[in-house]
């Protein structure tokens, strides 16, 4: 019994290790571990009795050895070794074992000192040994040597520790007697998995080479460093027992005569040496897998029912091959892809993603927080300055002066805005699309991985017919915005109107009004000082006289004149102005009208066209910056049209958020799902595509062997569990 549950979990190690891609049972195992140059290898071989290991100096184990003793019935059967990784040769020279070891490590790890993860398989079958499974690790060290990594230390320890934390594993800790158990690094490293020290059993070595007076009786009973699988010491052979080639047999029995002879260990022979170790291993490692049966067995009906289920997703190889069978085969894929599709868009696949929003879910994120944040990131007036509203409206207004705010100024000038909305509807679009073709593209059906030119030649079709929904759609959404451009409708119930909208600038200036208003108070009150000063330089101002000797008289300040003339008057007031005939060129004094023999050298209509071609020739065509200034009443409508402006845009804006939503479902996204079975069925159920539609891919018929390998293993394992219970 014992050996039927070891060799189960043996050959379930040796089936998941050739097969990585399945889920790891975690099966009881004894790790060996161990600082260099600490006799674990020696206690390795000793339990085999049989020279396999490498020997050298520095780190020699550089892989994972995954040790399987097998136990053969026959007393005189001929031992021979197995590697996995070539299953078809049976080693019976221990010395080519030993070889074959050395190459398979240089071959992954280098021929330096470096290590590597990937574990060596290794099958001993002896009638010397008992039923064990032993995984031998690299040695601790702490310095580099040679060629190997700075950080060795780090990679061993990581590597060990890899290993120790599974909680069905057993640490074999291995520490040389000659030094302080306290200091041993192997004993440190399973503390830090093993705080109460459950499923550690120490080994102590060298016991022959302690100092004369000294034993580790103390440790060996458990007293020092309490473990409850306690420790078991051993005596291996010397460096010279092995350069001479001593007979592990004799080893075996010089170590029981050292403890039956030795004063202090003679009392606990019985529990020392490498027969007994071998025992203490082979019963714990049982005991171990009992323990887990009931968790192993259950485990293993779930691996076998999901392994079932996944073989079951490879189908059926000769269903695919009879030509009976093919069209249904094809119809029923054809089914299945678009009955997916369909429940990524609705959300109810059963293998939804858990990580990101995809399918439908993706779709509603894009109306509603792509979509809708780049419309609200749209200002109502976006490109619209001051400048651009007043000119706008001087245009609308052509050479007639207005008395109310043109509507055809507003009508320009929402047009282009309304127009800011196209771009995001157009990219809206886009994205839905590109969501839709991501949706065909992943497909996880193992039954349908099977065919990859089925596979292919279904995403193509659905990628054809989502190409053809894509145009129409973008025109009609692009039509939604020519539709909002091609008539303003100010008789909107929602829209603000010009009552509306003077209503608001009217509350605005009164709100400014009163905060102008509470400043100059508060200024006022402030500095009543300066208010006396300022009063006190008018009067002065007042009683100070002009030039040319003129008092002010009602206010009125006379502005100093050129030869007689203002410099500020006009062409009229400068031809009809003047107080008196004197101040009448054009005329000239009544001294010389009344002279009748003054003739005067120019007519009054010659003079008026003189002076009009020269203002002519000193103005320009283009107004200047201060006829460009706004007045009062221009800031007032500017104000009004940019109110006008906001209002209206802001109900299309509504508008577009909610009918292009709509548009995208309809003409692309429902249109989509509803005809894609009908598409796939017209396109690819024809009887001559059905042989190149189903050729079946390599890698998945491999696939499907190794699944099938795998459920045979499962249920074979899983008999014997139940049987054992």
């Amino acid at each position: 019994m014992e050996n039927n549950l070891i060799e189960l979990t043996n050959k379930l190690q040796t089936v998941l290790a050739s097969i990585s891609s399945y889920e790891s049972l975690d099966l009881p195992q004894i790790v060996v571990v161990g600082s260099q140059s600490s006799g674990k290898s020696s206690v390795l071989e000793t339990i085999v009795q049989r020279d396999f290991l490498p020997r050298g100096s520095g780190i020699v184990t550089r892989r994972p050895l995954i040790l399987q003793l097998i136990t053969q019935r026959q007393t005189d059967a001929e031992e021979y070794a197995e590697f996995m990784h070539c299953r078809d040769k049976r080693f019976f020279d221990f010395d080519e074992i030993r070889q074959e070891i050395e190459r398979e490590t240089s071959r992954l790890a280098g021929a330096n000192k470096g290590i590597s993860r990937t574990p060596i398989h290794l099958r001993i079958y002896s009638p010397k040994v008992l039923t064990l499974t032993l995984v031998d690790l690299p040695g601790l060290t702490k310095v580099p040597i040679g060629d190997q990594p700075q950080d060795i230390e780090k990679q061993i320890r990581s590597l060990i520790m890899d290993y120790i934390s599974n909680p069905n594993s057993i640490i074999l800790a291995v520490s040389p007697a000659n030094m302080d158990v306290a200091n041993s690094d192997s004993l440190k490293l399973a503390r830090q998995v093993d705080p109460e020290g459950k499923r550690t059993i120490g080994v102590l070595t060298k016991l022959d080479l302690m100092d004369a007076g000294t034993n580790a009786l103390d440790v060996l009973m458990g007293r020092s460093y309490p473990l409850r699988l306690g420790f078991i010491g051993v005596v291996n052979r010397s460096q010279q027992d092995i350069l001479t080639n001593k007979p592990m047999t004799e080893a075996i029995d010089a170590e029981e005569d050292f403890f039956r002879q030795h004063s202090a260990y003679r009392s606990i022979a019985s529990r020392c040496g490498t027969k007994y170790l071998s025992k203490q291993l082979n019963s714990i490692l049982y005991t171990r897998i009992k323990e887990k049966l009931p968790e192993l067995r259950s485990k293993l009906s779930s691996l076998v029912s999901q392994t079932q289920q996944e073989l079951n997703q490879y189908g059926d190889p000769a269903f695919s091959s009879g030509d009976l069978h093919r069209g249904s085969l094809i119809l029923k894929l054809l089914t299945k892809f678009s009955n997916d599709f369909v429940a990524a868009i609705d959300g109810t696949s059963s293998e939804m993603s858990t990580k990101e929003l995809c399918g439908g879910a993706r779709i509603y994120f894009i109306f509603n927080n792509v979509f809708g944040s780049a419309l609200d990131g749209i200002p109502p007036c976006a490109n619209l300055s001051n400048n651009d509203i007043r000119t706008a409206i001087r245009n609308s207004t052509g050479p007639r002066p207005s008395l109310f705010v043109p509507e055809l100024a507003f009508d320009l000038l929402v047009r282009p805005q309304i127009k800011l909305l196209e771009a995001p509807s157009i990219r809206c679009v886009e994205l839905v699309y590109e969501e839709l073709m991501k949706i065909c593209h992943i497909s996880d059906n193992k039954e349908l991985m099977r065919y990859p030119r089925l596979h292919t030649k279904l995403v193509e079709v659905i990628s054809e017919l989502l190409r053809e929904r894509l145009s129409p759609t973008s025109n009609y959404v692009q039509s939604l915005i020519s539709i909002e451009t091609a008539y303003i409708n100010t008789n909107h119930p929602d829209f603000l109107g010009a009552a509306g909208a003077m209503a608001n600038l009217e509350n605005e200036s009164k709100k400014k009004k009163k905060v102008t208003e509470t400043k100059r108070r508060h200024m006022r009150t402030e500095s009543p000082a300066s208010s006396v000063v300022s009063v006190g330089s008018r009067a002065e101002e007042e009683n100070h006289l002009v030039p040319n000797g003129v008092h002010k008289e009602n206010g009125f300040t006379p502005t100093p004149s050129v030869n007689g003339v203002d410099n500020k008057e006009s062409f009229l007031t400068y031809f009809f102005g003047g107080a008196n005939k004197n101040e009448r060129p054009a005329l000239g004094p009544q001294e010389m009208m009344n002279n009748a023999s003054f003739t005067s050298p120019l007519s009054v209509t010659s003079m008026m066209e003189s002076e009009l071609e020269r203002k002519f020739e000193q103005a320009s065509i283009q107004p200047t910056e201060e006829q460009l200034q706004a007045s009062d009443r221009e800031e007032i409508e500017i104000q009004l049209i940019r109110t006008l402006i906001t209002s209206y845009f802001n109900i299309v804006r509504k508008n577009i958020q909610d009918l292009v939503p709509k548009s995208i479902m309809h003409l692309l996204v429902n249109h989509s799902r509803e005809s894609v079975q009908n598409r796939l069925v017209a396109s690819l159920y024809k009887e001559e595509l059905f042989r190149e539609l189903l050729q079946e891919d390599e890698g998945v018929a491999a696939d499907r062997e190794k699944c099938k390998t795998m459920l045979d293993v499962y249920k074979q394992a899983f008999e014997i569990v139940n049987n054992a219970l």
